[in-house]
């Protein structure tokens, strides 16, 4: 008997393997079919996925046997993994000098192996995927071909596994940082906003109580002061909007009706000198009322908001399509220029122009939307030209 070597590279081979996370782990139906199918095409007792570990064979699938490990020091594939060749064969064990007295062939009467190695993109071989006979035999071509194609199946597996759980780590990974950044947002805001209504308060008190003793001077500090307070305050009321959108998402769906819906956004938005057009029939079935307004009110208040006209207008358009549906907002606002209107949708990015109040927006605003209109399975786009007002287009599955 011959006791199999140790590749060269049997480091980093270990290292490699480890990668995966596959050593100690359950059987899984996506292996064991392979194994199965592997006997049954080559009319075997056995078959294994084995994969070498520094002193054992792990069988990550065990077809015929009812045990899962075994030394690596008497094993077949030891030997496997040591060949340039595709597959390894040894026809009749009891006559090669490597393997007839080992134990597996003298107890456990294992006369016929084939082990195809299971190479990996970098070029490991991490263990093989192979089968015994309790006889002397030899393997068509057929059933050699299959063997090969099979075994580049099982690493296919691996690697989609592998991706597969790097996946789900990165997701839960992902996932509690953005539970921090929604704790963090809140409290930072719940901080923030005492102090900030504090300096509203005192500066209009100083304001009220020096109305007759303040310089232009004071008058332009003052000013300066509530406008940055404003400033500071919108911020924190988007950003928790921003960070409240899946609160939104979680509201029970119902059926809307449109007239309905855009009354109500009348009557929160809409004042004399403003031309209102909106659908007054159509009922949207079981959809997110919640996410939704919220969507409507973000972008109409922004088409109001940056319009300089003195009769504004806002035009509401609804189609139903066969899986989702659209709207748009059209108005005869500002328009937004060419060159910012694929950022506009990023979280803090603004065009930099000041609404009708002489406000600079958040760059929250636009980001919830899109963020919602996602989130709910649909797109958002705008068409829009500096002077002649912009069209807001969004869509969002049925």
């Amino acid at each position: 008997m011959i006791f199999p070597k140790f590749p060269d590279n049997e480091k980093e081979r270990i290292a490699e393997l480890k990668k995966y996370n596959l050593l100690d782990t359950l059987s899984e139906n996506d292996f064991d079919n392979i194994t199965a199918l592997v006997a049954t095409i080559c009319n075997v007792p056995i078959s294994l996925i084995t994969l070498l570990d520094s002193d054992r064979n792990f069988f990550k699938s065990h077809f015929g046997l009812d045990f899962n490990q075994s030394p690596r020091n008497i094993s077949f594939c030891g030997h496997a993994i040591l060949q340039d060749e595709e597959i390894f064969i040894v026809e009749d064990a009891t006559k090669d000098v490597r393997f007839k007295d080992n134990p597996l062939v003298t107890e456990a009467n294992a006369l016929f192996y084939a082990g195809v190695p299971l190479v990996n993109s970098n070029g490991f071989k991490l263990g093989t995927l192979c089968i015994f006979d309790h006889k002397p035999r030899k393997l068509t071509n057929v059933q050699i071909t299959t063997l090969k194609a099979l075994g580049k199946q099982v690493v296919i597996l691996f690697e989609l596994r592998k991706k597969n759980k790097l996946l789900t780590e990165f997701q839960k990974e992902l996932q509690q940082r953005n539970e921090r950044l929604v704790n963090f947002a809140h409290l930072v805001s719940h901080d923030l906003k005492s102090p900030l209504a504090n300096i509203t308060s005192l500066t209009r008190m100083l304001r009220e109580e020096n109305i007759q003793n303040l310089s232009e001077d004071s008058e332009i500090y003052l000013n300066y002061i509530e406008e940055s307070s404003s400033t500071l305050k919108n911020y924190i009321n988007g950003i928790l909007k921003f960070y409240k959108t899946d609160e939104l998402l979680e509201a029970e769906k119902q059926d809307v009706e449109l007239k309905n819906l855009f009354e109500e956004i009348n009557e929160i938005l809409i004042t004399d000198d403003i031309v209102f057009g909106f659908p007054t029939e159509g009922v949207l079935r079981n959809v997110n009322k919640a996410a939704l307004t919220q969507i409507f009110l973000n972008l109409i208040d922004n088409s109001l908001k940056y319009n300089l006209n003195e009769q504004r207008m806002v035009v509401v358009t609804y189609t139903e399509e066969s899986d989702f549906h659209k709207f748009s907002i059209k108005d005869n606002g500002m328009g937004i220029d060419l060159g910012v209107q694929e950022e506009i949708f990023n979280l803090f990015k603004t065009t930099g122009i000041k609404d009708r109040n002489g406000r600079e927006g958040t760059g929250i605003g636009l980001a919830t939307v899109k963020s919602l209109v996602s989130k709910l399975g649909g797109k958002i786009y705008l068409e829009s030209e500096l002077g002649k007002g912009s069209i807001f287009t969004f869509t969002f599955q049925k």
